[in-house]
Order: C-alpha cells, then sequence, then structure tokens
C-alpha cells in the first residue's frame, strides 16, 4: 500500500467536509453573531455608553458575572467532590446518583425554575427551616445563586469524570510508595493531571449560569437594582421594542464571555505544557 493510500482520509472530500462545515457554522453562529453586532452600530457610542453606564444595566451586568462566578467555583468544588465519590469508591445506589447528576441537563429550566422556587419558598421544605434562621432565598440573590449551582454541577462533574476515570490508581500508590503523604500526592499528582479538565467545567458551568434565563426567573423575585439578571433585562428591551439597548446589553454579556473562557482555555495551554505525561 502506497503511503498517498495509507493516509486516506475516512471521509472523502476535503473540500467539500470544510465547506459544509464553514457554511454550518456561519449560518449557526457567525451570521447571528455579525447581526448583533450590526444591530448595536446603530446607536452612536454615547448612547451606547449611557445604555451601558445606567444604575439598572450595571446592577444586572454584575449580578449576573458576579453570581455566575461564585455558582462556577462552587461547583468547581462540590463537583471535584462527587467525581471522587463516584470515580473511586463503590457503594450501593452509585449508579442511581451518578444518573441524577443529569437531571438538569434534562430538565427543562422552567420546570427546574418552578421546583427550587416551590422548595425555597418561605413556607416550601427547605425554605421554612431557613426563614427561621433568618435566611430568605426565594426571591432574593440568594435565590438565584443557587439555580446557578443547580444548573451548572453537571458541565463540572461530567468534565473532570472521565479524565479521572483514566487516571490509573497505581500513580498513588507509587507516590505513597515513594514516600509522599496524602496531601502531597493530592496536590503534586492528582490535581495537576486534572487541572485542564477542572478549568474546563469551570468555564462551561460559568458560561452557562451567565446565559441561564428560564430556572433563574421564577426564584429571582426579578426586582430591577436588586435581583434583575442581565438576560431578563435585554428580555424586558426586547418587549419594549428597544432593539438597539437589548443588543448593547447582550454584546457586552457576549465579549464579557468570550474573553473570560478565553483566559481560561489559554491557562489550559499553560497547564498542559506544565503537565509531565504520566
Amino acid at each position: 500500500m502506497s503511503g498517498a493510500a495509507s493516509r486516506r482520509s475516512t471521509l472523502p472530500g476535503f473540500g467539500l467536509t470544510m465547506g459544509l462545515t464553514l457554511t454550518w457554522l456561519s449560518i449557526i453562529v457567525l451570521i447571528p453573531l455579525a447581526g448583533l453586532f450590526l444591530k448595536t452600530f446603530e446607536l452612536s457610542f454615547d448612547q451606547f455608553w449611557a445604555i451601558l453606564a445606567s444604575r439598572r444595566t450595571l446592577n444586572a451586568l454584575k449580578l449576573s458575572f458576579g453570581l455566575a462566578f461564585a455558582a462556577a467555583v462552587v461547583n468547581l468544588v462540590m463537583g471535584m467532590i462527587i467525581v471522587w465519590a463516584l470515580v473511586r469508591y463503590r457503594f450501593p445506589g452509585r449508579r442511581l446518583f451518578d444518573a441524577i447528576v443529569d437531571i438538569p441537563f434534562a430538565l427543562p429550566t422552567a420546570v427546574a425554575g418552578v421546583a427550587l422556587t416551590s422548595l425555597f419558598a418561605q413556607k416550601g421544605w427547605l425554605g421554612a427551616p431557613l426563614a427561621e434562621l433568618g435566611i430568605k432565598v426565594a426571591f432574593t440573590p440568594v435565590g438565584i445563586f443557587v439555580a446557578m449551582i443547580f444548573i451548572g454541577i453537571p458541565f463540572v462533574v461530567r468534565t473532570v469524570q472521565p479524565v479521572l476515570i483514566d487516571l490509573d490508581a497505581e500513580i498513588e500508590e507509587a507516590a505513597a510508595s515513594l514516600g509522599a503523604n496524602r496531601w502531597h500526592t493530592v496536590s503534586k499528582v492528582i490535581l495537576p493531571s486534572l487541572m485542564p479538565a477542572m478549568l474546563t467545567g469551570f468555564a462551561l458551568a460559568f458560561a452557562r449560569a451567565v446565559g441561564e434565563y428560564g430556572s433563574v426567573i421564577f426564584i429571582a423575585g426579578n426586582l430591577p437594582n436588586v435581583s434583575e439578571i442581565a438576560p431578563l433585562l435585554i428580555v424586558i428591551r426586547l418587549s419594549e421594542f428597544r432593539y438597539a439597548d437589548a443588543t448593547a446589553i447582550a454584546v457586552v454579556m457576549l465579549i464579557a464571555a468570550f474573553l473570560i473562557i478565553f483566559a481560561v482555555n489559554r491557562i489550559q495551554r499553560w497547564a498542559q505544557t506544565r503537565i509531565p505525561a504520566h
């Protein structure tokens, strides 16, 4: 068999497949994003800045990005604990718990929002005991935080889980035989190997939380300058036929999310070059 034949692609026609790929990507992603930016260009810079500098817009953006970041951090920590328990231990009901992790993926966001609101309302199963402690969850920013954690946890678990499965437990035994204590094994062997996957899960959970709408609006309260998220403000501006205002807010969210995800990807590349192969 010749060298050319041995390198033959399983899918023939590179030009055709690449053309279809670029066409589909343009229709689904690039053209809508271009339209978003073009609509924003209808505003002058002063108008654009006035929209973004308004108190209501700033509070909505800070609430969305701030709570999304905090929820992603919590999901990263708790997701790692869940992954470790599911991969490293065998216990009754493990497969059931493993399936439960995917519920936020399959559950409609509106159903999730209604369920969380009922659960954390002042007379709900969890809301009532929390209310006795002076903690109000539903219809407050705390409720937004809870909803963002709920929809983001599967991204961390499902991103890190296959990497931890592939990480041979014998590596930990080898580290222990060389005198490493448990902390050194975790910090020097396990975490560096999982770091790219952890960062990916964090970025996905953050991006999902920033743009979440359905599960948040039911539990948020939606009070301007208090518990109003940026996606809801965009919908409000659209209902008011202020399309340029809505796209201006959307462009800021898009750029901020892109920059954060780009930074995380760069950190991933750096981590991969620094982590030795096991």
